[in-house]
C-alpha cells in the first residue's frame, strides 16, 4: 500500500478542505515541458532516485501524491522555495516517506534530483477526479481561489497540482487535487461528514 502524505484536517468547507501539513522532505526535478507532459518527463528521473540511484543505493517506498507546480530558480542565498516563473518550467516532486529528514534522506547521484525540506504549512486542498490536463487544473483552481476569498483565507505562493494515481488508472477514476498554501483564521477543527 502506498504511503500518503500525512496531514491534519483542520476544517471542511463546501469546496475544499483546510489542512495542516507537517514538515516534510521532497525529491524534486525541474523540467521544461508543457503542463500535461511535465510529470511524465520528470517521473523516470525521480523513480530512478527512489529505485536506488542514490549514494547509499537505498530503495525508497513510493508515496502519494506526486506534486507539480510552476518553477522559478532562486538564488542559493535565499530560502529554497518555488515560485511561478512563466517560463514553461515545472518542479515535479515525490514526497519522501515521513521517516526521512533532509539529514538522513539518501543523497541523489543524479544532479537533476534535488532534495528540499518543506516547512509545516496550512493549505487548502480541492479534490477532483479526471484527466491530467491543464484546463481541468485551472478550472478547479478558479473554484478554489473564489472559495478561499469567501472563507477569508489568503493564498500564499503558487498552487500545487497533486496526483495520487498511476497512469494505468482510468482517467475518470484518477484522484487529483489543487493545493494552495494559505494564511488567515482557520477556525475550529471540524471532522468530515
Amino acid at each position: 500500500m502506498t504511503e500518503k502524505q500525512a496531514h491534519e484536517l483542520v476544517r471542511t468547507y463546501p469546496e475544499f478542505e483546510l489542512r495542516r501539513y507537517p514538515a516534510h522532505v521532497v525529491a524534486e526535478v525541474v523540467v521544461r515541458a508543457p503542463f500535461e507532459d511535465a510529470g511524465n518527463r520528470a517521473f523516470r528521473t525521480l523513480a530512478g532516485y527512489i529505485g536506488g540511484q542514490n549514494r547509499s543505493r537505498a530503495r525508497i517506498a513510493m508515496t502519494a501524491p506526486v506534486v507539480q507546480q510552476e518553477s522559478e530558480r532562486i538564488a542559493m542565498t535565499t530560502p529554497v522555495v518555488q515560485r511561478e516563473s512563466g517560463q514553461g518550467e515545472y518542479a515535479v516532486a515525490f514526497v519522501l516517506p515521513a521517516r526521512f529528514t533532509l539529514d538522513d534522506a539518501p543523497v541523489p547521484t543524479n544532479p537533476d534530483v534535488t532534495l528540499h525540506a518543506r516547512p509545516a504549512v496550512l493549505s487548502a486542498a480541492r479534490r477532483y477526479r479526471g484527466r491530467w490536463t491543464q484546463a481541468s487544473f485551472e478550472r478547479h483552481r478558479a473554484v478554489l481561489d473564489r472559495a478561499l476569498g469567501e472563507a477569508g483565507l489568503t493564498p500564499v505562493g503558487p498552487p500545487r497540482w497533486a496526483r495520487f494515481d498511476p497512469p494505468l488508472v482510468p482517467a475518470p477514476l484518477r484522484r487529483n487535487e489543487v493545493v494552495q498554501d494559505v494564511s488567515g483564521q482557520a477556525g475550529a477543527p471540524v471532522r468530515p461528514s
